[in-house]
């Protein structure tokens, strides 16, 4: 049986969860030329992989942040799928916005955390670990303690890596940016030679620029 990481990888490139067009790149909207563009809430209009992800989720929890008392989904990737993963495992819930309310109670967290409570954070897509981690201090500010973050995906930025280190946050993940690249040379999805821009793409995404090549 193939690895968990590549499972999951060939699941999200088979329904376009993940796409890539290393020779004519998205652009991200801080700007970045990237090879890649995943959108995992795909993911939800598809029962057996919406199933697959939840699982494997719980299961990284229970393995590795047993103590939990809470689950808390980052907005908007992670609500739905972090609601399934709470149901599965009987725990509260709640959800972190990436800003507060600007109305009503103007709250940043919807559900309710009390002081000291072990907190497991559900993400759908890691890049550089800044809008994960933001979501983290806010479950500190509310009084709650951040006991790990699972997600489904992470593109492995190097600065991603040595930020959730210096949070002294772990972070756990079903699948990786190399699994991916894994998986899209094994079903057709990019040329081998692909493999070396891909990499280089995730070694330094703010300067990244595309290989023009001749074709034959």
């Amino acid at each position: 049986m193939k690895p968990i990481d590549q499972q999951l990888a060939e699941k999200l490139l088979k329904i376009s969860a993940i796409k890539l067009q290393p020779d004519i790149p998205f652009v991200w909207a801080s700007g970045w030329n990237s090879p890649i563009y995943t959108d995992n809430r795909k993911t939800l209009s598809y029962p057996e992989i919406r199933n697959f992800i939840k699982v494997e989720l719980a299961r990284m929890i229970m393995e590795n942040f047993s103590n939990a008392e809470v689950v808390a989904g980052v907005a908007t990737g992670a609500i739905a799928q972090g609601a399934l993963v709470a149901d599965t495992l009987s725990l509260p819930f709640v959800y972190i916005r990436s800003t507060p309310k600007d109305h009503g109670l103007e709250n940043l967290i919807e559900g309710n955390i009390k002081p000291g409570q072990k907190v497991v954070i559900v993400e759908d897509l890691v890049s550089t670990g800044k809008s994960s981690l933001k979501a983290a201090q806010a479950v500190r500010d509310a009084g709650g303690e951040v006991v790990g973050m699972v997600a489904m995906f992470t593109y492995e930025f190097p600065e991603a890596v040595k930020a959730f280190k210096q949070a002294g946050i772990q972070l756990l993940t079903i699948s990786n940016y190399t699994a991916m690249i894994g998986a899209a040379i094994e079903q057709g999805l990019i040329k081998s030679d692909d493999d070396a821009t891909l990499r280089q793409w995730r070694e330094d995404p703010a300067n990244w620029t595309p290989q023009h090549r001749d074709i034959d």
